[in-house]
């Protein structure tokens, strides 16, 4: 794999997998709506194609391929096997790479009767936990939102009179929410029940309540009987769809069966989940409730290379979500590029996701916070099939230590929060750079879960690694922040900076801190 990335990048093709995979992304696999059925589609049946194609891009398009086409490149006269549908194989071979057509068939029927199998058993599961959970009364609260996918640190919590900055609490301070939502409920097992601006926030495992009654379970039953025939018969013929998409199918069928006043009025889904709309959520928004996509970061787009900008990250031109929250302009102009003009879109300023209660002191004098990306070990890094390198060791020491160094010069504080703790994931030269850091006196390590809103009032300036969403917060609060590259290859006007300014080499980063050398506003936390 590694002899692969070393092929791609001294030939100059380091871009060929994101090529690839944008491929995937854009080109239509072929098959009409008049080859999907009712019965396991429900309210997508006209949309059946795309929702297929961002299912595989999901599940199949991710890391493991990465490694697979890298494989290849780097064993001489290798071929790819790798469980694949044929439309795909071709646009492999298009792109050049060797593919053992026998092997990736074979692996594909494979991967495609387990998850027929595994469709099967799923809903059976299903029908055994409705059948065998507690007859408990539905929840009565309604209307009520739920958030999917979220964490521990994306609910509320409250010490000693300070609030967290969670995406929970930014949805309940939302002046444009649905005032009629009086819950929130979201899948976060083991955290209590809480109240919050008069609104309750309870766990619901699943985005869906569970059927109760034997009416609701028979009918489930039935449709289930019905789908596997369906799902079995057509994969007897070669037509492998419906089987792959049997499990989705069987949540869109509890969709369908729910009493409406179960539903919740709102689902929330949230940017690491770009690449898939599920299934059901076509169903639930036939039957009245709102499907709302939100981005928690800014950080969506490769830099400008040139005089042009490279293509989108994949999966993004693929995605047909009813409604999208976006931090600005910039960003509304991103999703009526990848998912078109007629998008629905909302601008709502910065989105919380998340960040703890704890209080950070302000600092006397020039302080600065300072926001960089966490660069991962080497073999994790290349498998990630970027086609810049970038976010790497070299690059995210530099930044530290031209910064740390410019804000020393002038007696300063540097307050530093990495992005995330990800252990030794980490590059060990970025672990030996932090530890050396965390000596100086002129330094202080952030715990990566404080929140950067708290962070970035406590501080005189902030700057920035590009393109991380910190800088906008920043602008947000009235606070001076810039974008910080210490390489020269970021260009100015590259339109995912949305507006802030990109300062390229130390005299441009000591020509500005300047500005800022002297007395320190008082600010309340």
């Amino acid at each position: 794999m590694m002899r692969g990335y070393r092929i791609l990048r001294q030939s100059g093709r380091l871009s060929i997998i994101h090529q690839l995979k944008n491929e995937f992304t854009t080109r239509d696999l072929g098959f009409e709506a008049a080859f999907f059925s009712n019965t396991l589609l429900f309210g997508a049946h006209e949309l059946a194609e795309l929702v297929l194609r961002q299912y595989l891009l999901s599940k199949s398009a991710g890391v493991n391929l990465n490694r697979a086409l890298l494989v290849s490149l780097g064993m001489p006269n290798a071929s790819i096997a790798y469980a694949m549908p044929r439309q795909w194989r071709l646009l492999v071979e298009e792109y050049g790479f060797r593919v053992s057509h026998s092997r990736c068939a074979l692996l594909w029927w494979v991967y495609v009767c387990v998850m027929f199998a595994g469709g099967i058993v799923r809903s059976l599961r299903m029908v055994i936990l409705w059948l065998t959970a507690k007859n408990v009364s539905p929840n009565s609260v309604r209307p009520y939102a739920y958030f999917s996918e979220l964490v521990s640190a994306n609910l509320p919590s409250q010490r000693d009179g300070a609030s967290s900055h969670d995406i929970v609490s930014w949805y309940l301070q939302w002046q444009e929410r649905n005032p009629q939502i009086s819950s929130v409920r979201h899948s976060v097992r083991g955290a209590p029940d809480m109240l919050k601006f008069g609104c309750s926030i309870t766990y619901q495992g699943n985005a869906l309540p569970p059927l109760r009654g034997v009416g609701q379970i028979f009918s489930f039953l039935k449709w289930l009987v019905v789908a596997v025939l369906i799902a079995g018969v057509d994969l007897l013929r070669g037509r492998w769809w419906h089987a792959v998409l049997l499990n989705q199918a069987a949540i869109a069928a509890q969709a369908s069966l729910l009493p409406k006043d179960q539903l919740a009025a709102e689902y929330l889904f949230h940017n690491s989940n770009w690449l898939y709309r599920p299934l059901w959520t076509y169903e639930v928004e036939k039957r009245g409730a709102a499907v709302l996509f939100y981005f928690y970061s800014t950080n969506t787009e490769p830099f400008k290379r040139g005089d042009d900008y490279p293509l989108p990250y994949y999966g993004y031109e693929a995605m047909h979500w009813p409604r999208y929250l976006v931090w600005d302009e910039y960003q509304a102009d991103f999703v009526r590029r990848v998912a078109g003009a007629s998008a629905h879109i909302e601008t709502v300023g910065p989105i919380w996701f998340q960040g703890n209660t704890d209080v950070v002191e302000r600092q006397p004098g020039l302080s600065v916070a300072v926001f960089d990306v966490t660069p991962t070990r080497t073999s994790w890094y290349r498998i990630l099939g970027l086609e810049a390198e970038y976010f790497v060791p070299e690059t995210v020491n530099l930044f530290l230590e031209h910064v740390s160094s410019a804000v020393k010069r002038h007696q300063g504080r540097v307050l530093w929060k990495r992005k995330r703790n990800i252990g030794r994931t980490a590059h060990p030269s970025y672990r030996r750079l932090a530890d050396s850091l965390a000596n100086e006196l002129s330094i202080h390590l952030v715990d990566a879960d404080v929140s950067a809103i708290r962070l970035i009032q406590a501080c005189r300036v902030t700057v920035s690694l590009p393109f991380t969403s910190t800088a906008l917060v920043a602008r947000s609060l009235g606070k001076p922040s810039v974008y910080y590259d210490p390489t020269g290859t970021v260009q100015s006007d590259d339109r995912a900076a949305h507006g802030i300014p990109v300062l390229s080499g130390p005299e441009a980063l000591e020509a500005w801190l300047v500005n800022f050398v002297g007395d320190y506003d008082e600010v309340r936390i």
